[in-house]
């Protein structure tokens, strides 16, 4: 009995080669449309799927290969007495081998013109049904999805004449992962809920990393397709090692904040946490500030740039043990600079008009939690001036500086600040005091006219007390404690200006 292929590709990469090998090892080829015409313009003896079913392609080919001498010939097992004298008294044949891959769904509704039409009438219906059968079946069967593992398949077909069914168990798997993929691809275009009652994304293999947080953690990297491309995700690599499980968390740590910025803006990291953040007249400015927040925490840690990287900022960049720069873009003299430095990361990102994820996804034991990215900045605070006096022009720059940075600092988060950097920050403390006591112990005698950012109100006065005491002059929270009064109270006493946003910024 002539053993038998079926071939249908919208991606033709490599078919070919591997429809004329089939040839050459006995096989007959069935196939359909595109794939079909090609491989017989190129002198490949092709069986049309039609001659089998003894049916025509309806419906604009929607329906082709939804028939029961194809899917008889795909299900039906080789070695079951009954299934073969089915199989026989209908004149169906097994398919040995399906190679399959989809119409192009992902890549359609990437176009940023695509519309409803266009994207349903690229959904696959009969790909899919085949490689399922063809995957359900693989006790039999060898499917293929990936042309990646053509190599393989011919290289057993020709050394043993069948593919072992190791091979095939794993060609099965992987089928029903991509499979799955296309439907959450599908599931995800049509879901008009914000939070559907169940929940499927997809995530592809980025790199395997050497490890987790910890030597003794296994990890790898995966990254969102049609995802933000202002991501670490879609960055692209310049130069040195590749990145680390903790070099990814800070890098994307550091971009949250970084985007915060129109003005030139430098942004250090460590341990997912600012230690120096600056602003300036040109970028160069703003590094140095960002450097002298806290010129001891920035050794080994990850910096990220709002603006293209020039060489008088490369210098002094180069200057310190840093593991990533993440910029927009580097001329090419402070790539030249940097370069010299083996291990350094150099990353860009597109800034401008970057696609951002609608939702944060974290994991948690058990399950995920879901939630909309916080956005919410100084231009859309509702600010109210609570205190006898109103800060001034400076201590305005201060507090909203200060506002763009609290937002993005493990809660409890207290920064301090001046108009053009942060001066003190305190992060992750169970208690606002303790916080507030970190940032100003960090900031010292710069605290003195300084302004200070909380994440959440005050429950009690303590924390504009410890603010007088270091010589704050402004601060910026949430407000909305049943206590809010003692603490303007307290601020009025030491004539510091306070203002009120109306909403928190918890990060956790």
């Amino acid at each position: 009995m002539t053993k038998r292929a079926l071939i249908s590709v919208s991606n033709k990469d490599g078919i070919l080669e591997f429809a004329k090998e089939l040839v050459a090892l006995g096989y007959e080829i069935l196939s359909t449309g595109g794939t079909k015409k090609m491989l017989q313009d190129n002198a490949v003896a092709v069986t049309a799927v039609d001659e089998v079913t003894k049916f025509p392609e309806i419906l604009d080919g929607r329906v082709k290969t939804l028939n029961p001498m194809i899917h008889g010939g795909l299900l039906g097992k080789f070695d079951d007495d009954s299934h073969q004298a089915q199989m026989n008294e209908h004149g169906i044949e097994p398919i040995e081998i399906v190679c399959v891959n989809l119409y192009p769904f992902v890549e359609t509704i990437s176009k940023p013109n695509v519309t409803w039409d266009d994207a349903i009438e690229n959904i696959d219906i009969g790909g899919p049904t085949m490689l399922r059968s063809a995957a359900k079946n693989h006790q039999y069967v060898t499917v293929i999805v990936d042309s990646n593992d053509y190599a393989t398949v011919l290289e057993e077909l020709k050394a043993n004449g069948a593919t072992t069914i190791e091979t095939r168990r794993k060609l099965a798997a992987k089928v029903f992962r991509h499979t799955a993929a296309y439907d959450s691809y599908i599931s995800n275009y049509l879901t008009e809920e914000e939070f559907p009652e169940s929940l499927t994304m997809t995530y592809e293999l980025k790199q395997n990393l050497r490890y987790g947080e910890n030597p003794h953690q296994k990890a790898a990297f995966y990254q969102k397709r049609l995802g933000s491309d202002f991501s670490l995700a879609y960055a692209t690599q310049l130069h040195g090692k590749e990145l680390s499980y903790n070099n990814i968390q800070d890098g994307n740590a550091a971009l949250q904040i970084v985007k915060e910025f129109e003005m030139p803006a430098a942004v250090a990291v460590k341990h997912m946490n600012p230690c120096g953040v600056g602003t300036g007249v040109t970028l160069e400015a703003a590094f140095d500030k960002a450097y002298e927040a806290d010129p001891t925490s920035i050794f080994g840690g990850i910096i990220a740039l709002n603006m293209e990287v020039d060489a008088a900022t490369a210098e002094k960049l180069s200057h310190i043990f840093l593991e990533i720069i993440i910029a927009p873009a580097f001329s090419q003299e402070a790539l030249d600079i940097l370069t010299k430095k083996k291990n350094i990361r150099l990353l860009t990102i597109p800034f401008e008009q970057a696609k951002q994820d609608q939702f944060n996804v974290v994991s948690v034991e058990g399950g995920l939690l879901v939630q909309e990215p916080d956005r919410y900045g100084f231009g859309n605070a509702d600010i109210k001036v609570v205190t006898d006096r109103e800060p001034t022009e400076q201590e305005w720059e201060a507090l909203q500086l200060g506002w763009s940075v609290v937002k993005h600092v493990k809660s409890n988060a207290i920064v301090v600040t001046d108009a053009q950097m942060t001066l003190g920050v305190g992060a992750g403390q169970m208690n606002r005091v303790g916080a507030a006591k970190i940032a100003f112990e960090q900031a010292g005698e710069k605290s003195k006219s300084a302004a200070l950012a909380s994440d959440a109100f005050f429950p009690m006065s303590d924390t504009v007390e410890a603010a007088a005491a270091a010589g704050i002059t402004a601060i910026i929270q949430p407000g909305g404690s049943i206590k809010d009064q003692d603490s303007i109270d307290k601020a009025n006493e030491y004539g510091i200006a306070m203002v009120f946003t109306g909403v928190r910024h918890f990060k956790h």
